[in-house]
């Protein structure tokens, strides 16, 4: 562990050892191979709380069936959800699709470069807007992440319990490579995954860690049902929903409320479409 954290030598000896890891172990992945601001940005919403193997699965069909910020803007909702399926947390679909269509009208489908506006875009909060400048602009904001804070905790705060981010960002700026932070980040992200294999995960002595709620029974779990089922029947009643899905109607129809208040479902009549 690094005791000395300002100390120039302890931090150079530790940006030695991240760029060391990453260099003999880096990873492979499509959205590593591009600089297209599109696409990297279609990658950081996949990757939002979604395993990388099944990211790999979705990314490259989503992509040809919507090569560029304006295919994504004029395409319908169900499309996109279609797509999606198999990636979890559909609410990224339907705030991708809505950025796509801001970028398209108030920025020519040129995304913006600085983070106050990407964070102005739907579903963009500070860690996806850091990743994005630096991976397809090469811009050195610092951001943190759930590997990256992993990193720093496990290298710089030894047993302590309850660290929080402002604890951590001061290091993470002292130690960004401001010449090349597309290859920083890539590396400290590769060695964050290296030590959740290695130790016991040293985000849970972070003061923002959170245990995943169960999925199965779960709210999310049954507004993924909901969407699912009116992708292969797109006009049903309450009643009707609520038994493909394998509930009541009381219990569906204040989560089928939220869904048309968010935008993902419109009322025809009796019956629910997606919108």
């Amino acid at each position: 562990m690094l005791n000395a954290p300002r100390n120039p030598l302890a931090l150079r000896d530790f940006q030695d050892r991240v760029y060391a890891y990453y260099h003999a172990q880096a990873r492979m992945f499509p959205w590593r191979q591009t600089h297209d601001p599109y696409h990297i940005l279609v990658s950081e919403f996949m990757l939002q709380q979604t395993q990388v193997q099944r990211v790999l699965l979705k990314y490259p069909p989503f992509l040809a069936a919507f090569p560029t910020f304006e295919a994504l803007a004029r395409s319908g909702l169900k499309e996109v959800l279609a797509n999606w399926q198999g990636l979890g947390y559909n609410r990224r679909a339907l705030a991708l699709k809505t950025a796509a269509e801001i970028v398209v009208q108030a920025y020519a489908g040129e995304l913006p470069h600085n983070p106050e506006e990407l964070m102005r875009l739907p579903g963009i909060g500070r860690s996806t807007a850091g990743a994005v400048l630096a991976f397809a602009f090469q811009i050195p904001v610092p951001f943190i992440e759930t590997n990256i804070r992993r990193v720093f905790i496990h290298e710089f705060f030894g047993s302590q319990d309850e660290v929080s981010d402002a604890r951590i960002m001061p290091l993470l700026e002292a130690t960004l490579d401001r010449a090349n932070p597309r290859e920083w980040y890539y590396a400290l992200m590769d060695y964050g995954t290296m030590l959740k294999e290695r130790y016991v995960n040293p985000n849970r002595r972070s003061a923002h860690y959170q245990r995943q709620a169960p999925f199965e029974g779960s709210r999310r779990q049954i507004r993924g049902r909901i969407l699912k089922v009116l992708l292969e029947k797109p006009r049903l009643s309450l009643p009707e929903l609520a038994v493909l899905v394998g509930t009541t109607p009381d219990d569906l129809a204040a989560i089928v409320k939220d869904l048309e208040r968010e935008g993902f479902l419109k009322r025809r009549g009796r019956s629910y479409v997606l919108a």
